[in-house]
């Protein structure tokens, strides 16, 4: 044996011990459970695992969506990403070069020899319709998305470091497939969005949040909240979750669907009944506003005017803003000034006397617009060509903080000040140009019939990444 090499060794030993004291020491396992009463909820305290945490920034109107800022590469770069509950796949504009792309050259994904083989599980679970399917299985993976609003991605997908700082201090460079989007298209009467990208945190297999859940970097358990002044957060992992106070209702399990689907709910305004039952919903943070089918959207518009004959509130339809505006007696500028003429929103899961209740403010329904008029930012899913599908959005989200439990296969929600960002370690970063961009839905086309996601488009032979 060589003494100098056990005394080394020795001395090593108590360096790592006293390092990791000091570690222990710096991030212990839950301080905010320490003092509850300095956050807005309280949070559970976990042993293992941890959750990624991401300021939010937005609103419904006039932007009409939220992102967040995500570091990916290495080095990272940085990219703002619209959160988008309702699809699975996750892409950034791709300098491959890039078609219909509005980021400068500089701030779009680079892609380095790191596309996914066709062949990959990764490639078979995107669960959308292939087009040229793979004739050799080291082809790289091609992905076309269309959306409700018909706007639509085509790509490639890579895999890359995804740069995290999670809740507990600690860092992680997991690395996760997603789009490197080279054809953008936005048909739609809307300018395209600012945003780099979408996050897609739906319940398939490419689902960043799937795909961290894997990997063991976190639990499958999506947190957002949504401010009505244009902050929040939005979290990945479980730590976030109330241990009290929470509504939950379960996820529908019947349904070829990977969205967020509950339901039945029955819909009630101002705690009456408005003989609407039975109606499914998608909970889906890529729409701005909330769809009702037309039975039950034309039943909350009836009532809504009913309660507002004979107020200061006159139809308007000079507003083209949404399809329902009304107007006072001069510009209004805020919500506070109107919100007394109008009644609260309610949908009642399960039954009668237990059911779980989604409560909706007029303040999360309604928006003012910069002409000064107040619409109504519940729309005609019927007309849009959503059938029978009922779509809750952002505007009904405000205020609200929602859990996407995708380990016990529910949805849950609880009144929380979204003002707020919890007490965690990230970077923060800069702030997007006021563009409006009306969003459309987050699902994919292929949900619905009538519809259909964008095809048979004449690839530039510089697809190949």
């Amino acid at each position: 044996m060589n003494p100098n090499k056990e005394t080394r060794n020795l001395y090593i030993f108590f360096v790592f011990f006293y390092v990791f004291v000091l570690l222990f020491a710096r991030f212990p396992l839950s301080e905010a459970t320490k003092d509850p009463s300095a956050q807005q909820v309280k949070l559970q305290n976990r042993q293992l695992g941890s959750s990624v945490v991401f300021p939010v920034s937005g609103n419904v109107y006039p932007l009409g969506y939220y992102y967040v800022l995500l570091n990916i590469g290495n080095p990272p770069k940085l990219f703002d990403l619209d959160i988008d509950t309702g699809s699975d796949l996750t892409w950034v504009q791709c300098d491959a070069p890039c078609n219909g792309c509005t980021k400068p050259r500089a701030k779009q994904y680079k892609p380095n020899h790191n596309t996914l083989p066709c062949s990959h599980l990764l490639c078979s679970g995107l669960d959308l319709p292939q087009d040229r399917p793979c004739a050799n299985p080291e082809d790289q993976c091609d992905y076309e998305i269309g959306y409700s609003d018909h706007a639509s991605s085509i790509g490639a997908l890579v895999t890359d470091e995804f740069p995290v700082r999670l809740a507990n201090g600690s860092t992680m460079n997991p690395h996760l497939t997603f789009g490197c989007g080279y054809d953008q298209q936005n048909p739609g009467p809307h300018p395209p969005p600012p945003t780099a990208g979408i996050l897609g945190l739906g319940r398939g297999k490419v689902s960043i949040s799937t795909q961290l859940k894997s990997l063991g970097v976190t639990k499958n358990v999506i947190v957002h909240c949504l401010s009505h002044s244009g902050k929040g957060f939005l979290s990945i992992g479980d730590e976030l979750v109330p241990t009290s106070g929470v509504t939950w209702t379960s996820l529908a399990t019947n349904t070829p669907s990977k969205n967020y689907m509950t339901g039945p709910a029955e819909l009630l305004f101002n705690d009456k009944t408005t003989g609407v039952k039975g109606i499914n919903l998608v909970f889906d943070s890529g729409s701005s506003y909330t769809y009702f089918n037309a039975e039950a959207y034309q039943a909350i518009l009836d009532l809504i005017r009913k309660d507002l004959n004979g107020k200061l509130l006159k139809d308007t339809k000079e507003d083209k803003s949404l399809p329902v505006c009304w107007k006072g007696k001069k510009a209004l500028k805020s919500i506070d000034e109107v919100k007394k003429y109008f009644k609260k929103i309610t949908l009642r899961f399960g039954n009668q006397k237990n059911g779980q209740l989604f409560e909706v403010p007029p303040e999360s329904y309604l928006i003012i617009t910069q002409k000064g008029n107040v619409c109504l930012g519940i729309l005609n899913g019927t007309e849009v060509g959503l059938d029978s599908y009922n779509i809750i959005g952002d505007i009904f989200f405000q205020g609200i903080l929602v859990i996407y439990d995708n380990e016990k296969q529910r949805i849950g929600w609880i009144p929380t000040d979204c003002d707020k960002l919890p007490k965690v370690n990230h970077d923060y970063g800069g702030d997007l140009s006021e563009e409006a961009y009306p969003r459309g839905f987050g699902l994919i086309t292929e949900l619905f019939s009538g519809t259909e996601s964008s095809k048979n488009k004449n690839l530039a032979s510089d697809g190949e990444l």
